[in-house]
């Protein structure tokens, strides 16, 4: 028998979201510099996808940054309306904008609100008030994989971006000034 984590997650129940997005709000301001001093949904970890004719909202979650983009050749058909792969995907990639920084355009990625102080649930669920979002802790069989931290995270960003040369002499440049 192997080790065992556990893995928190936030379960999504569609039957219930209204599109609100309190959740966004929420998430915006605990993420904001400092904290709680403006709402700014660009900035949110979580955003909700629309589609106010059919009454669908589908709350999606920023996840890990990917150097290209997929195919998106997946079509998904709900009550008779098409959507992308891209509609309802977590990742950050080139082939858009959304889950990123708007003044640097890092990739911006759920942190599950762990911060300081960390939170008993993320603030998209405490949020929440009709339980479309709902947090659990799972155990799971441990898997070995390297972690990438924030600093690699944004330095990989800033690389494929403007290349290594580039960031270099940036480097040098700012610790030229100190």
């Amino acid at each position: 028998m192997g080790e065992k984590k556990i893995v928190k997650r936030i379960r999504v129940n569609l039957d219930k979201c209204n599109g609100c997005r309190a959740c966004e709000m929420a998430c915006s301001a605990f993420h904001a510099k400092p904290k709680y001093s403006i709402v700014n949904p660009a900035r949110s970890r979580i955003r909700v996808v629309t589609d106010e004719i059919n009454d669908e909202y589908v709350p999606v979650r920023a996840t890990d940054y990917t150097k290209a983009a997929c195919d998106a050749r997946r079509v998904y058909t709900i009550n008779d309306k098409e959507y992308s792969e891209c509609s309802f995907c977590g990742s950050v990639c080139p082939a858009r904008n959304l889950f990123k920084e708007p003044d640097s355009g890092l990739p911006l990625k759920c942190d599950m609100c762990e911060d300081d102080p960390p939170q008993e649930e993320p603030l998209c669920v405490q949020a929440c008030s009709l339980d479309a979002l709902t947090y659990e802790e799972v155990e799971q069989p441990v898997e070995e994989d390297i972690k990438i931290g924030d600093m690699d995270l944004g330095l990989q960003s800033l690389v494929d971006k403007f290349g290594m040369q580039e960031l270099s002499d940036a480097i040098i440049r700012l610790s030229k000034k100190n």
